[in-house]
């Protein structure tokens, strides 16, 4: 059933809504996958009901499916629906996950610098990946902290649940390069490093 105009916003409130369910279970220390692999499938559903240039949807996929344990078919679905169109820094940030999943680091690096005309968020962010992409540990450590002191500042999350969830889908790509920081936080599952 096609869905109606403006049916992408509701998606992306649900999607929200399970992301904070699957996060929360991360952080009590229980299974998060069934919540984090339906927040990423909502994410992708309004994604693809939303206008054009909607990227923090696949942000949202990307980051819940990595945290869920497995984001190879949501990176290559992202890399293909943004193609060579990486031409925002949310895109970037996009192009720069998935390449991150595939173990793309080139692809990687030149998304973490189309990344750096965002804010300073996403500027932390491009750090953490370009270290990431260098296979650069100590740089990746330095950038890792700063993201969850700046989460630990904010008062609101976008889930309504406090956690570095950037910092988590990080570290857990980090791990797979035997690269992660090991930080922790109360902000953080225990032993997310």
């Amino acid at each position: 059933m096609p869905l109606a105009e403006g049916d992408h916003a509701v998606l992306m409130r649900e999607a929200i809504a399970q992301d904070g369910r699957g996060q929360r279970a991360l952080l009590e220390g229980r299974d998060a996958v069934d919540a984090l692999e339906a927040a990423a499938a909502l994410y992708r559903a309004s994604w693809e009901a939303a206008p054009p240039r909607s990227y923090g949807r696949l942000i949202g996929m990307l980051k819940a499916a990595v945290l869920a344990g497995d984001a190879s078919s949501e990176a290559r679905y992202a890399r293909r629906a943004i193609g060579a169109a990486a031409d925002s820094p949310p895109a970037s940030y996009a192009v720069a996950i998935a390449a991150l999943v595939e173990g793309d680091d080139g692809a990687a690096a030149a998304a973490a610098a189309g990344m750096r005309a965002g804010s300073p968020p996403m500027v932390r962010a491009a750090d953490a990946i370009g270290a990431l992409a260098a296979r650069d540990a100590s740089a990746y450590g330095d950038a890792i902290r700063a993201i969850v002191a700046d989460f630990e500042r904010r008062e609101e999350h976008l889930t309504g649940v406090a956690i570095a969830d950037t910092a988590l889908m990080l570290e857990r790509l980090a791990a797979a390069r035997a690269m992660a920081s090991g930080a922790t936080s109360p902000l953080l599952p225990a032993g997310a490093g």
